[in-house]
């Protein structure tokens, strides 16, 4: 059941194309709007492209009908002036409103379909990656305010590699109310099970040994000491283990504070024994209990976010450890 729902998932696309869709953004021009070309000479879809901008700006389903519903309200002239690199630029729509319902089945951007069919740059495509760039710049102050509390500054970032980087460290893989086809529970072990798959291909000629759902000899739990502890990765070689625990949080922290009310108890065992332990978050940098997540770094050995960048940090630190007779 797993294994078919991270088939169907869209974080492992959006975890193989993110550099691509880094590079896009990041190319400095002196045309916004040469976005397009830019983006019809890559070979990232705009469907794909889409996506990516749809979750770093949090706009989900419900934002794109209201947009449609009350795009003439919005922009009565058809037309969106906004400032961009302190030059003031004016996008006339093409194609919005559509009739009918503006969903991201209709636009090819949920899970199942961007999976299964590439799609080219189309007039509502270039429509909707504009609102999502540029519309919280506008120069109209109402529209600029609307816009600006749904996530649509991207465009200010544009060119700025670094700045986009970690934008996109910080958001990436948050997938909130965006991502369809699983709860919260069901992400966070898809989370898991792509990470066990990254490092079962990346580790595999090092005789290392890789479980899912797996314990460390000598760490229980501390109040009765008779169970033992269960992680949700094991690395082992030898006598070397490393413990990854993973947490996918969609609108609740609670998984989070739990996690760190356990952190303390389970470094002291495991940093004790000479082992590691590794927490993944997805969002860092994105909680509303800023405790947690701090009591967690505290009482751990490394702390990623879900990304490429920091999987391949993964990569190495384990190899660092299990392979370093000294460590």
């Amino acid at each position: 059941m797993v294994q078919q729902q991270l088939e169907q998932s869209i974080i492992p696309v959006l975890i193989e194309t993110q550099q691509q869709f880094l590079s896009i953004l990041a190319l400095e021009l002196e045309n916004p709007l040469d976005i397009f070309t830019t983006l019809e000479i890559s070979k990232l879809s705009a469907n794909l492209f889409l996506k990516h901008l749809l979750i770093l700006a949090d706009f989900g389903g419900e934002k794109l009908q209201r947009l449609n519903q009350e795009f003439d309200l919005l922009f009565p002239d058809g037309e969106l002036e906004y400032i961009w690199n302190n030059t003031q630029f004016c996008y006339r729509f093409q194609v919005l409103p559509i009739s009918g319902i503006l969903s991201n089945q209709k636009l090819n951007v949920s899970s199942q379909k961007l999976l299964l069919r590439k799609q080219t740059l189309s007039e509502v495509y270039k429509d909707i990656i504009v609102v999502l760039l540029f519309a919280g710049d506008s120069t109209n102050p109402k529209i600029s305010g609307i816009f600006k509390t749904w996530g649509c500054q991207i465009g200010q970032l544009m060119g700025k590699y670094d700045e986009l980087s970690e934008f996109i460290r910080q958001r990436y893989i948050y997938l909130s109310r965006i991502t369809a086809g699983a709860k919260s529970n069901d992400l966070g072990q898809l989370l898991q099970r792509h990470i066990y798959q990254y490092l079962g291909k990346n580790l595999n000629q090092n005789d290392i040994n890789i479980n899912l759902n797996s314990t460390i000899p000598g760490v229980s739990h501390k109040q009765t000491g008779k169970r033992d502890t269960n992680f949700d990765i094991v690395v082992s070689k030898g006598e070397k283990y490393i413990a990854i625990e993973i947490s996918f949080q969609e609108t609740t922290n609670s998984t989070i504070e739990r996690k760190a009310g356990q952190a303390k108890s389970r470094f002291e065992q495991i940093d004790g024994l000479g082992y590691k332990i590794i927490y993944i978050i997805d969002g860092v940098g994105n909680f509303q209990r800023q405790s947690a997540l701090n009591t967690i770094d505290e009482y751990s050995h490394l702390l990623l976010a879900f990304s490429e960048s920091e999987l391949n940090y993964l990569h190495y630190f384990i190899l660092d450890f299990i392979e370093n007779e000294n460590r």
